[in-house]
């Protein structure tokens, strides 16, 4: 005896189609409030003293991306001198300053593109010329001797695309000038802005920097898990 194939019934399967119109509405309402892929900013704090020829590593791929130097001299015991100044390694990385002066920024301020504010060369950070009479005199030029703290803004290259990105250093004054580099960053998204010191929030990965000598040793000392350019 064959047994008849019921219906699902008015009210169950009004029901149904209520649920599915629903629950398509739903996913339509959720793929268009996803938000886009965001930026992200890699961030690795270091403690790093600042000596000639020190290579830094913007994004951890082995290749050296600035070089910062250092040259400090005497005369006659009377008079001395100190000048920092950092490189772009290339033809295309820029330094943020003015007439050959790499400017100190503020935390807050956006590093991106600029064509007066990012340009080529070997750039001077600041200089000191002190004179060992009495009282002390010190002459300085330059944003940097103003400072102790400041962020240097950077653009640099990746497979053929311009990131920006920037140093912290803090500046020690006394008997002897002494740099150091306190934290790096850079964006990820090609062409992007970033704010220099910023260091925190949901698009923000943090690299501890486990080695703190790869800064001057290169590539060989950058730690395996680094993390590496989405």
């Amino acid at each position: 005896m064959k047994r008849k194939s019921g219906g699902l019934g008015p009210s169950l399967e009004h029901g149904l189609n209520s649920y599915a119109l629903a629950a398509s509405a739903a996913g339509v309402s959720l793929l268009a409030l996803a938000p886009p892929a965001e930026a992200k900013i890699v961030y690795t704090p270091t403690h790093i003293s600042i000596v000639n020829h020190s290579k830094l590593d913007l994004n951890h791929d082995h290749k050296a991306d600035f070089i910062f130097g250092t040259q400090s001299s005497t005369l006659d015991g009377t008079t001395g001198s100190f000048r920092l100044s950092v490189q772009p390694v290339g033809t295309k990385n820029r330094i943020w300053g003015m007439s050959r002066y790499a400017s100190a920024l503020a935390a807050g301020v956006r590093v991106g593109p600029n064509r007066k504010k990012l340009q080529t060369g070997h750039y001077v950070m600041g200089r000191w010329v002190w004179h060992c009479c009495r009282p002390l005199s010190t002459t300085t030029w330059g944003q940097w001797p103003k400072v102790q703290k400041g962020y240097l803004g950077l653009k640099f290259y990746v497979k053929g695309e311009a990131h920006y990105g920037w140093t912290r250093l803090s500046i020690r004054k006394g008997v002897y000038i002494k740099t150091t580099l306190t934290g790096y960053a850079y964006e990820t998204i090609p062409g992007k802005s970033i704010i220099a010191g910023k260091t925190h929030g949901p698009d923000v990965i943090t690299i501890q920097d486990a080695s703190l000598g790869h800064l001057a040793r290169g590539a060989s000392a950058i730690p395996a898990w680094r993390q590496e350019e989405q």
